[in-house]
């Protein structure tokens, strides 16, 4: 306990006059102390973050990016256990979970460190005697607040493409994750080939450090994942400097079952889709919609494989659902669930296991309920929690006017074995990422993010490196 996990700013390791405690979210134990950053600290490093964009060669030299960031890839992959390890025990996921982070991280920086050799502007003779030149050029210094539901490959999804467009970036870190914080920020702290200054990680349990990359005149550019009432705020926080945003945000993801699916196939998924991360993820399938012909026989299926899955510690061998991040936020389920499921018909009835309601481990088993009033809080609100309504619809035009209902639009699932009626489906509902017999694959080079109060801008892809880029047009005449 003495090892005090200090915060990695402009290339050295600082500590501050604030400790914190890192709690295991299976038992409620300390496992870790850590530095929360002050404000003074985030404020040196975004200054030094943009003296290094203006004074260092990083913006201009593409092949010093893409060496970094092909560097950074090698570095985590040869560490990546030990991340999958922690991630277990701080932040609660499963082993299966953990390593499944780790695995979409490497591929990501090397997509970007050929997207910083690759990309392009182009040119042309706009007439006789005028040739234009469009220019693509980083913004500046990029602020990154990330969360703590999968805080290793969401901070590189967002500082990977910053980096390979030439900005430098400032990283909040959440505290929940404060010892996978510091072990990530060690790794990238071995890395030969990049400058200090252009990529800072900080962690705090509060948010002035967030608000202070959000409120600085030095900070043109904002990624933030995270809940749909905080990128609210932050868009208007934003505002007086016209800051570039990308925000992923909420989501409410109906999966959406055709009469002639393969149900046995379905249901895996569907279950999968419930209990990743235990719920708390933008994409947890929280809405089955069941055509009639098949309803009851899913609705059987599912009662009996959520009350089967298996819950415990994350770093487990036999879990197959961990914790909640920690206790107030399984109470804090807990309460909602009371308030907004009175009058829903429960199907299966989960909630803190026996034993565990005053315990000190964060526990929740999966709860399914019937809902048709799509006007109920638990079909409209996003919960953050191992919690699925089930839904009937009748035909193709319901389910859609049902999927469309809530004002979130991040992901949705169709499972048919109609091909056409799958695209069909897929055109229609307003969402970001649509999946035809499967559920959350996500591609290095195919683009994320929401419709609706589910985000702006797009993460993954050529679009990202675009949210951190300003583009200028050059005239010259003959």
């Amino acid at each position: 306990m003495s090892d005090i996990k200090q915060n990695y700013l402009n290339g050295s390791w600082e500590p501050s006059d604030v400790v914190g405690d890192s709690y295991s979210p299976a038992t409620g134990q300390i496992i870790g102390r850590y530095y929360e950053a002050s404000e003074s600290q985030v404020e040196d490093a975004i200054n030094a973050a943009a003296e290094t964009f203006e004074m260092s060669p990083w913006q201009h030299d593409r092949e010093l990016r893409a060496a970094a960031l092909n560097e950074l890839a090698d570095l985590i992959e040869a560490h990546s256990s030990e991340l999958v390890e922690l991630l277990a025990q701080e932040n609660g996921k499963v082993l299966g979970e953990a390593g499944f982070e780790l695995s979409l991280v490497p591929s990501k920086l090397r997509y970007y460190a050929a997207q910083a050799l690759v990309d392009l502007g182009y040119g042309a003779q706009t007439k006789k005697g005028a040739f234009s030149t469009l220019l693509r050029q980083p913004i500046g210094v990029a602020g990154v607040i990330v969360p703590w539901n999968s805080p290793v490959v969401l901070s590189v999804r967002s500082f990977a493409p910053a980096l390979a467009a030439g900005c430098t970036a400032v990283v909040k870190m959440p505290a929940q994750t404060a010892l996978v914080n510091a072990r990530l920020a060690e790794i990238v702290s071995k890395a030969t080939k990049l400058p200090a200054g252009v990529l800072s990680f900080f962690t705090e349990s509060g948010d002035e450090g967030s608000k202070l990359l959000v409120r600085s005149p030095k900070v043109p550019v904002i990624s933030y994942t995270g809940s749909t009432k905080v990128g609210r705020q932050i868009m208007a926080d934003a505002a007086p400097h016209l800051k570039r945003l990308s925000l992923e945000l909420g989501g409410k993801t109906p999966m959406i079952v055709f009469d002639d699916a393969d149900l046995d196939e379905a249901v895996g998924t569907i279950v999968a889709g419930i209990t990743t991360f235990t719920g708390q993820f933008c994409m947890t399938g929280s809405r089955i919609l069941a055509q009639q012909g098949i309803a009851q026989q899913l609705r059987q299926k599912l009662k009996s494989a959520l009350a089967a899955v298996e819950v415990g510690p994350g770093d487990a061998p036999n879990s197959q659902m961990g914790p909640m991040i920690d206790r107030a936020a399984r109470d804090g389920l807990v309460e909602r669930i009371k308030e907004k499921s009175a009058n829903a018909e429960v199907l299966l009835r989960g909630g803190p296991p026996e034993g565990n309601e005053d315990g000190s481990g964060a526990y929740y088993r999966p709860e399914l309920y019937a809902v048709q009033d799509t006007d109920s809080a638990l079909i409209q609100e996003e919960l953050f929690g191992p919690i699925a309504t089930f839904e009937v619809f009748e035909n193709e035009n319901d389910a859609i006017q049902r999927a469309n209902v809530t004002e979130y639009g991040l992901a949705a699932s169709v499972w048919t074995q109609n091909g056409q009626r799958g695209l069909r489906m897929a055109d229609r509902i307003d969402a970001g990422t649509v999946w035809i017999n499967g559920w959350a694959a996500v591609f290095d080079q195919f683009e994320e993010g929401g419709f609706k109060q589910s985000g702006l801008g797009r993460l993954n892809g050529n679009r990202a490196l675009e949210e951190f880029q300003e583009v200028k047009h050059v005239v010259q005449f003959a």
